[in-house]
């Protein structure tokens, strides 16, 4: 009878431990039975992150590339803490319309250019400055990009890039070409005859910077040009150049690299691209584009979470695949940003507002 009291007393106590264990690796010591990080620490749960991409490319081609970004996002913030129940990505149908997603909290963050930051930033802050591989041009005498080669990516990082105004496959767009190549200065009424592609006012590439070089050189600006159109993106301007709807398109310098391999097969040229276009113009530099999040939006409130964001971005971007999503956005890789980098394109903003009145 000892002998089983003992027993029973050990099988007690050994369940009483088991059962003392078992509570310690469900639940913590104050009663919080959240779910556990890879690091071990609670994990907080976000229900939704709302995502919205600037029209760097056609809409199609960024959502098929960024697919991939949904998961990947959402293990690198499981790993930090946060369990992100469901991110929504969406393409703005303009620059302009991502600022004001951003602006009125319906995006959370934002892939958008430094000229629509600068006009929405009351609403939005940096979270990340992009980085791009700088290219192998970076001359501001437009002859020196026209000799006979396609842009290349080189393996330094930028922090900024040049506007450039290529002209097209058209009559006029091969004139204008000419006296470039030749060394002859570029009139107002040589520009003024062509038809050009540009975007919308908020766009650094696609308007801000075309247009102060415009004063600089000719006194003028976008809206005293007599035949514009406005694109929806850069990928519709190379369309338009290509088909030879304009016969001159504004966009970043290297538009060429992304492009060249579809200018016969998907935008109509009729021969390569770069035999069919050239250089007539360089800006100054532009400070990249980021990734801004809205002061609306009770999701980026969290600190914490923002960090945590932040870190998560420039992981994924060190991975090969990463790599490939933001590609899509001439990007390669990020690194924290502050409101007064973009001070340069403050100053830019508001001479092209005294210009176009």
């Amino acid at each position: 009878m000892k002998k089983i009291i003992a027993r029973f007393l050990a099988l007690a106590l050994c369940l009483g431990l088991l059962t003392g264990c078992a509570g310690k690796d469900t639940a913590p010591a104050n009663g919080d039975s959240s779910p556990e990080s890879s690091s071990g620490s609670s994990v907080t749960e976000v229900p939704s992150l709302k995502i919205a991409f600037s029209p760097y490319a056609d809409a199609d081609q960024i959502v098929t590339a960024t697919e991939p970004l949904e998961q990947m996002l959402q293990a690198k913030l499981l790993e930090k803490g946060y369990d992100v129940k469901e991110i929504d990505m969406t393409v703005g149908t303009s620059y302009t319309a991502v600022g004001e997603a951003l602006s009125a909290g319906s995006a959370d963050i934002g892939f958008i250019s430094g000229g629509n930051y600068v006009l929405f930033s009351d609403d939005c802050d940096v979270l990340l400055t992009a980085l791009r591989y700088a290219i192998n041009k970076d001359s501001e005498n437009p002859a020196d990009w026209n000799d006979g080669t396609i842009e290349e990516n080189t393996k330094d990082m930028s922090t900024y890039y040049r506007c450039i105004i290529l002209a097209g496959p058209t009559e006029k767009g091969q004139e204008l070409l000419t006296k470039v190549n030749n060394g002859e200065e570029l009139t107002w009424d040589d520009l003024n005859s062509a038809t050009w592609s540009v975007l919308g006012p908020t766009s650094a590439s696609g308007y801000i910077y075309p247009c102060l070089w415009l004063q600089d050189h000719y006194g003028k600006g976008i809206s005293d040009l007599e035949h514009v159109v406005q694109s929806d993106s850069h990928t519709t301007s190379v369309a338009r150049l290509a088909s030879g709807q304009v016969d001159v398109m504004v966009s970043y310098g290297h538009i060429r690299i992304k492009n060249a391999p579809l200018w016969e097969s998907d935008f109509g040229g009729t021969a390569p691209m770069v035999e069919q276009t050239g250089v007539i113009g360089v800006t100054d530099g532009i400070y990249n584009d980021m990734i801004a999040y809205s002061k609306t939006s009770d999701t980026m409130a969290d600190e914490g979470f923002r960090q945590a964001l932040g870190e998560a971005f420039m992981e994924i971007a060190e991975t090969d695949e990463g790599r490939e999503i933001i590609s899509v956005f001439s990007q390669v890789g990020y690194t924290w940003g502050q409101d007064s980098d973009y001070d340069g394109e403050r100053a830019a903003q508001e001479l092209l507002k005294s210009l176009e009145g």
